[in-house]
C-alpha cells in the first residue's frame, strides 16, 4: 500500500493504492485471487487440469497459463474468435509458450460455454472449468481476501469492474460503514443485475446494496476503448507517481476519481480512500 498523487487538488483527502499488481509478473492483481480457490478445487478433486475462457487480450488467460506452468497441470484456454491463432498477438503467443492448449471458438460458441463452472470430463479425464475472468463463487471468495490484507480501514474503496467478481469480493468484506465505488469498463453494463446474478443470493445482495456506489459513465467508449483525455491523464499521472497504470482497467478508476474530485464531489472531504490496483495486460 502506498500514497497516491492526482493532478486535481486533493487537500483534505487521504488517498492510497493497494499494489496488487506487484504480486506476480503474470498472475498479478485480482487474477491470482480468482484462480486460487478454483485451482484448489481442481487439485482436491484430482483433476488433470483446468479449462478456462477469455478474449484475445485476456489477462485471465495468461494468468491461468502461468499458474498451470508453475503447478505442472494442464490448462486449456478457450478463446473468443475463430479467426485467431496462437500467433495473433503477444498474449496468445505467451499463453502458448507457457504450455496452454488453445482452442478458438466462434462468438456464439464462446457465449454458450464461458460460464461453465466445475468438473467436466474430456476423453475420460477430469478437468475443472473456470468461467471467463474467474467469475464464480470461488473467485469471489478469493477476492474477498483483499480487504483482510490491509492494516487499516478506509471510508471508500475503489475498483475497476469487469466480471463483477472482484467487486463482489470487496463488497462482502469491506467494513460496515464503508462504501465501495465501482467503475465499470464496459459500456452499457447492467451492474446491479450482473452482480446479483453472479452472487446468486438475492437476500444477501439486497443487504449489501447500500454500501455500493456505481460510476458507470467512465468507460471512455467501452471495454478496451480509450480516449485522448484518458491517455493524457495517464501520462500526467505517471509523472506524479512511481508506479504504472494502464488504460483498460485501473487507469479508468484513477481518471474517474480525479474527475469527481475536480468537479467538487463532497463525499471525499476528510475521508480515507483506497484504490485497488488489479494489475493489467502484460506485454513482453
Amino acid at each position: 500500500m502506498q500514497s497516491v498523487n492526482l493532478p486535481c487538488n486533493t487537500v483534505g483527502v487521504q488517498m492510497f493504492v493497494k499494489r496488487d499488481d506487484l504480486i506476480h509478473p503474470f498472475i498479478s492483481g485480482n487474477k491470482i485471487r480468482k484462480l486460487k480457490f478454483n485451482i484448489h478445487e481442481a487439485l482436491a478433486n484430482n483433476c488433470q487440469g483446468i479449462i478456462t475462457y477469455g478474449g484475445a487480450y485476456s489477462n485471465h488467460l495468461i494468468a491461468s497459463a502461468a499458474a498451470g506452468k508453475e503447478l505442472g497441470i494442464e490448462v486449456y484456454g478457450k478463446v473468443r474468435g475463430e479467426e485467431l491463432t496462437v500467433h495473433s498477438n503477444p498474449i496468445l503467443q505467451q499463453c502458448y509458450e507457457m504450455g496452454m492448449k488453445l482452442e478458438f471458438l466462434t462468438r456464439s460458441q464462446f457465449t454458450e460455454q464461458k460460464h461453465q463452472s466445475g468438473i467436466v470430463e474430456i476423453d475420460g479425464a477430469l478437468y475443472w472449468s473456470i468461467p471467463e475472468g474467474g467469475a464464480n463463487l470461488l473467485g469471489i471468495q478469493g477476492c474477498a481476501e483483499i480487504v483482510s490484507e490491509l492494516d487499516q480501514d478506509f471510508d471508500y474503496y475503489l475498483v475497476a469492474q469487469g466480471t463483477c467478481t472482484t467487486s463482489l469480493g470487496l463488497l462482502l468484506s469491506i467494513p460496515e460503514n464503508a462504501k465501495l465505488i465501482v467503475v465499470p469498463v464496459l459500456k452499457g453494463f447492467e451492474v446491479l443485475n450482473e452482480m446479483r446474478q453472479l452472487l446468486n443470493d438475492d437476500v444477501l445482495f439486497d443487504s449489501l446494496c447500500s454500501k455500493l456506489i456505481i460510476w458507470d459513465n467512465q468507460h471512455h467508449g467501452g471495454y478496451a476503448k480509450i480516449s485522448q483525455e484518458l491517455m493524457s491523464f495517464i501520462d500526467e499521472f505517471h509523472c506524479m507517481n512511481d508506479f504504472q497504470i494502464e488504460p483498460i482497467y485501473t487507469g479508468k478508476v484513477f481518471f474517474a476519481l480525479n474527475n469527481e474530485i475536480s468537479l467538487g464531489n463532497p463525499i471525499f472531504a476528510g475521508k480515507k480512500v483506497i484504490i485497488i490496483h488489479t494489475g493489467g495486460i502484460h506485454l513482453r
